[in-house]
C-alpha cells in the first residue's frame, strides 16, 4: 500500500458495529477523522485498506474520480459481473439503468465503494476472498487505472 500521509486518523475498535443494513466490518467518519473497526485479525488489512481508500476518494476531485467511472461505465457496457468487496456487489447489483448516465446517488455510492473495494483488493496482500469475483480481465483494467492514475505516490489522506 502506498503511504498515508496528512493529519492522523483514529483507528479504534467496537463490537457489534452496524450501520442501517445490518453488520458491518467498519466505518469510517471522514470529517472526524475516525475508523472504527469490528473485524478480525485477518480481515484487518483488508478492512483497513477500504477504509484508507474512503479518505482518498474524498480527496481525490472530479475530473479524477469521473475517470475511475469511466472504467465502470465500460465494465457495465461489457456486462462485467462481479466485484471486489460486498459493499460494491450490493450496490452494483442495485444499479437501474439510467444511474450511470444520470450520475445518481446510487451511482455515485457504488463508484466510490467499488473504489475502495478495489484498494483493498490490491493493497491488502490477499490475492484470495470469496468477496473477489471480477473477471481477472476486469481486475486488470483496474489495476492498469489505479497504477497510471495514482502510481505508488504517497496517499494524502
Amino acid at each position: 500500500m502506498p503511504p498515508l500521509t496528512g493529519e492522523p486518523v483514529q483507528l479504534e475498535t467496537a463490537r457489534g458495529l452496524r450501520d442501517h443494513r445490518g453488520p458491518v466490518h467498519a466505518g469510517s467518519f471522514l470529517r472526524a477523522r475516525r475508523i472504527v473497526f469490528d473485524c478480525t485479525k485477518a480481515e484487518f488489512p483488508r478492512i483497513f485498506a477500504h477504509e484508507a481508500a474512503h479518505f482518498l476518494w474524498l480527496r481525490l476531485g472530479n475530473p479524477l474520480r469521473r475517470s475511475y467511472e469511466l472504467v465502470l461505465r465500460a465494465e457495465l457496457a461489457s456486462r462485467v459481473r462481479g466485484e471486489l468487496g460486498w459493499s460494491a456487489e450490493w450496490r452494483k447489483a442495485a444499479l437501474a439503468t439510467g444511474d450511470p448516465v444520470a450520475r445518481t446517488r446510487r451511482w455515485r455510492e457504488y463508484c466510490c465503494e467499488s473504489f475502495c473495494d478495489t484498494a483493498a483488493w490490491l493493497y491488502s496482500g490477499l490475492r484470495r476472498h470469496e468477496e473477489f469475483s471480477l473477471s481477472e480481465r476486469a481486475r486488470r483494467v483496474r489495476r492498469a487505472w489505479f497504477e497510471a492514475t495514482l502510481g505508488r505516490r504517497p496517499w494524502v489522506i
